[in-house]
């Protein structure tokens, strides 16, 4: 193994050392990545992902003398990419209130970011590598290969633990039009539109070159299809949402901005109560019908009898308001990261567990081999354990899409949910030990989540951004940062179901069938042709 990687090592460096246009390749593919890297919040500037892939397509396609080369332009693309879009994860550091040292404080948001970078640029990786294999392959057949590819992977990607950047984020929450494609087939809708448009740019300019055309058919496809579709994007985001009087539901959000260095001290839980019990009484006096409040905003286990004697509860008793409470559950010695619905007599009504934990933040990988180290170094006896993707949040106003922090980066948790009759989307978060730019992203993922199931959307966040989105992705407010803040608005429930929520990501299958239809036909047709040339011969 460390044989083969000393060679895979030599061979890059010969090809660095020999070659100068492989090194300015290399710069262009990482200044397509840092392009894609700046269309993410809080930079927006999504346009840029229509034509930040094309240098990559291009050099990925073309023969090549040597193997490493679209894995060295995959991975340096992915990681201007990545990097650039997931450069919040070091707003872990410090973590000296946890007991760790500022150097290894450092070293740890370091690895967490070089990391999940890295897991990103993979994918990019097995693109390209993929795409390698097409350069003897025809414009349409190899434009669908690169499409259902990209779906494909994106799909496997976000079957695992570690998932945040689809390329569809990238335009999300600037370009509503666009995101309302996400109806369709859900995220892999707007990727493979982004690819899409892409490709038929970087097959132009490939065209332009070899065979010397001035107006490529390819470039005008590009320009076709982009304006296409937005044109139904558009039409989509127009239509007026119809709601009826007896669906509306007013509803309170608390964000108590309780710092995360103080939350699991007595101070941080009393000032907890505190905050969380004073903005549930000035929302129900308001005449709000249920009030949501942030991912463990009580981080205490609600079950225990302590619990009861709380002012948080003893307020809910008096007022009568239904609670929807983010805090701690158990499953056996196991905790989970909950949400409850409490009625205004002191009943749980619902409950849903956090299914997409954050690794080692709250669950610990490859467990079984890991297990007993992590063991030695955390003082916890036990560790949080995931909710089942077929959980029902039932509110005390009918069935509610619920999803606690990093849920929000999974599609077909909603998904699942809605299919199930969730009739309006509660998330729950606590973004406090990362900067404004995660929490701007955050903000982003649920606004597609409203738009992919159209649903309302409550958002309450520990420090910001709490927030009310609508179906077609408008967010009606939003709070400011590292603020104390309480927020009364009306939303509605809503039966519908897109065909997303109906049949899922039905676009990805079709994609590949047609990639492989195409490829079939293309090999058959070559070999027909090299047949008929040795005919004639």
């Amino acid at each position: 193994m460390g044989k083969g990687v000393r060679v895979l090592v030599s061979d890059l460096k010969t090809l660095v050392s020999s070659n100068r246009v492989f090194v300015s390749q290399l710069g262009l593919a990482f200044a397509g990545g840092v392009l894609m890297g700046l269309t993410v919040a809080p930079f927006g500037a999504w346009f840029f992902a229509w034509v930040a892939l094309v240098p990559l397509w291009i050099l990925a396609v073309k023969p090549l003398s040597h193997f490493l080369l679209p894995i060295s332009y995959g991975l340096i693309w992915g990681i201007g990419y990545h990097g650039i879009a997931l450069f919040w994860i070091t707003g872990i550091h410090p973590m000296t209130w946890l007991g760790v040292s500022w150097g290894a404080s450092l070293a740890i948001a370091f690895f967490c970011w070089t990391f999940i970078t890295l897991w990103g640029a993979a994918l990019v990786v097995v693109w390209a590598m993929g795409m390698s294999f097409t350069s003897k392959v025809h414009f349409l057949p190899r434009l669908l290969i690169g499409i259902a590819l990209w779906c494909l992977l994106e799909r496997f990607w976000s079957a695992g633990s570690l998932w945040w950047t689809s390329l569809s984020f990238t335009q999300s929450p600037d370009n509503l039009a666009i995101l309302q494609l996400g109806q369709i087939s859900g995220p892999n809708t707007i990727t493979a539109a982004i690819v899409a448009v892409n490709g038929l740019i970087a097959e132009g300019i490939m065209e332009r070159e070899t065979r010397r055309l001035q107006k490529p058919l390819s470039l005008s496809l590009a320009v076709g299809l982009f304006a296409t579709l937005h044109l139904v994007g558009f039409f989509l985001y127009s239509r007026p949402l119809v709601e009826r009087p007896e669906n509306a539901l007013k509803v309170g959000i608390v964000q108590g901005n309780i710092p995360n260095d103080i939350k699991l001290a007595s101070a941080g839980w009393r000032q907890a109560l505190e905050s969380y019990t004073t903005g549930y009484q000035e929302l129900a006096d308001r005449g709000v019908d249920a009030v949501l409040i942030p991912e463990t905003a009580l981080p205490f286990l609600w079950t225990d009898d302590s619990i009861h004697r709380s002012s948080f509860y003893q307020a809910i008793l008096a007022k009568g308001v239904v609670a929807w409470v983010g805090s701690f559950g158990q499953q056996g010695n196991n905790l989970t990261n909950s949400l409850f619905a409490v009625t205004g007599d002191g009943k749980i009504i619902g409950r849903y567990d956090k299914i997409k934990l954050v690794p080692l933040g709250e669950f610990i990988p490859f467990e079984r081999f890991l297990g007993q180290l992590i063991d030695r170094l955390s003082p916890l006896e036990a560790h949080l354990i995931p909710g089942d993707i077929n959980q029902r949040f039932e509110t005390g106003f009918g069935r509610a899409i619920a999803a606690i922090c990093y849920d929000s980066a999974f599609a077909e948790v909603f998904r699942h949910q809605a299919a199930r009759g969730g009739q309006f989307i509660l998330t729950a978060s606590n973004d406090a030990h990362y900067t404004t730019a995660m929490k701007f992203q955050h903000h982003a993922q649920d606004l597609m989540r409203a738009i992919e199931t159209d649903r309302w959307t409550v958002r309450a966040t520990n420090t910001g951004y709490s927030g009310i989105i609508d179906p077609r992705g408008r967010t009606l407010w939003i709070s400011e940062v590292n603020v104390t803040d309480i927020h009364g608005a009306t939303i509605y429930r809503r039966p519908t179901q897109t065909f997303y929520v109906r049949w899922g990501d039905w676009l990805t299958f079709l994609l590949l069938a047609l990639a492989l239809c195409g490829w079939s036909i293309d090999r058959f047709l070559g070999e027909k042709r090299r047949l008929d040339g040795q005919y004639n011969l």
